[in-house]
């Protein structure tokens, strides 16, 4: 029985190969099987136009959207700056005036 190596992503332990890459089922990360470095997928984010969104980037919200915990709401057109980029599901963190410190989905913004 051969010994593979668990994911690299998940640590899943049943792993497989096809060839010339490792595949692992439970999370569907592939990596070669040569042993060179695995090239990690640039972490990139896109706003709901499609335009790459960088840190230090202006926005615009494109949808009303509900704050939780929070009777008010953000209106369609708030324009945030200097937006911060991270690597989770609300990807975009900002400071919104009225608001304080928000994290925000790119689907629901714009660059401007």
């Amino acid at each position: 029985m051969s010994s593979l190596p668990n994911c690299p992503k998940c640590h899943y332990e049943y792993t497989y190969d096809d060839g010339v890459m490792f595949i692992c089922p439970e999370c569907g990360h592939e990596w070669p099987m040569d042993g060179s470095s695995e090239t990690e997928e640039a972490f990139v984010v896109k706003d709901a136009n499609g335009n790459i969104l960088a840190d230090g980037d202006s926005i615009t919200i494109i949808k009303d959207l509900k704050v939780k915990g929070s009777s008010s709401s953000l209106k369609i057109g708030t324009k945030v700056k200097n937006i911060k980029l991270v690597d989770a599901d609300h990807n975009i963190e900002c400071r919104i005036e009225g608001f304080g410190e928000m994290k925000l989905k790119s689907e629901f913004v714009k660059k401007l």
